[in-house]
């Protein structure tokens, strides 16, 4: 699959790490996707997409069309069609935020559809990017559908979640709670109580996420890895705590994980993590 990407133009850069097509014939049909610190909108322009949830008591969805997922707290897995046309765009954990009407708690582990959230656009922004639209062109009117919804000013709240989230992002994670909280000059409940309105989840959990991408990010598959260095260097308290975490992130020990990644190796982007 060809992936043709680009960071918007302020003001949508500070909302949105990027935007971007993914065409083409995928290598892999299935893909677990683990927690990462992102939220997402997804336009399907090709045949359906199957996502699964892997709290078992959550049915599979089929979508044909377009669909807003929140911050996931847990793993899921993508189905792709054979052939594959979508338009997306990754925004940063809070980015969502002046974009949709709506707590971010609601969308939390959850996919919406884009129609419940913009009403009756769907049809209009697929309509724009037709089948001859340029990659460049699709980007284009992503973009300019993004800041016709940016909302005037920004929620209340936000500013703050930003700059705390933004020092989280930057040390990957690593700065405790306590010490945005104090820089911040506001408590721990008053904190997480925005960050779950923004977020959808605490800031404790948006560390946990952005210690973990640091982490499985600086995997070098093609070299032997020396997982209680990793573990030091991410953050993690021992190798035991890094184990444990794979696990509940990916569903696969560090040493399972490692066996995938040299079976197939990562191309552009993320890691691949085929589940078939």
């Amino acid at each position: 699959m060809e992936y043709v990407g680009q960071v918007p133009a302020p003001p949508l850069d500070r909302f949105v790490d990027d935007v971007y097509c993914l065409t083409g014939v995928p290598s892999h049909r299935l893909m677990t996707v683990p927690p990462m610190p992102s939220a997402h909108l997804f336009v399907n322009l090709g045949e359906p997409v199957r996502l699964w949830d892997s709290d078992p008591s959550v049915p599979p969805a089929v979508f044909a069309d377009g669909w807003f997922m929140g911050v996931w707290t847990r793993r899921f897995v993508f189905e792709y069609p054979r052939r594959v046309r979508l338009v997306g765009v990754h925004f940063k954990p809070w980015g969502m935020s002046p974009f949709v009407d709506m707590p971010a708690t609601e969308l939390r582990d959850r996919w919406v559809p884009v129609d419940d959230v913009w009403q009756r656009s769907l049809d209009r922004i697929r309509n724009q990017v037709g089948d001859s639209t340029s990659a460049t062109e699709t980007l284009r009117l992503v973009e300019a559908e993004l800041l016709s919804r940016l909302a005037g000013a920004p929620p209340r709240g936000l500013g703050l979640v930003q700059h705390t989230a933004g020092r989280l992002a930057t040390s990957h994670g690593a700065v405790p709670v306590g010490a945005l909280t104090d820089a911040a000059g506001v408590s721990g409940n008053h904190l997480a109580t925005q960050f779950k309105s923004h977020v959808g989840v605490t800031p404790k959990r948006v560390a946990r996420i952005y210690r973990f991408a640091r982490l499985i990010l600086s995997v070098d598959a093609l070299r032997p890895v020396d997982w209680s260095e990793l573990a030091h260097t991410a953050g993690y308290f021992d190798q035991a705590h890094l184990s444990k975490e794979f696990k509940d992130f990916t569903g696969h020990t560090p040493t399972e994980y490692l066996t995938l990644r040299r079976r197939f190796p990562a191309e552009q982007g993320f890691p691949p993590m085929p589940a078939d």
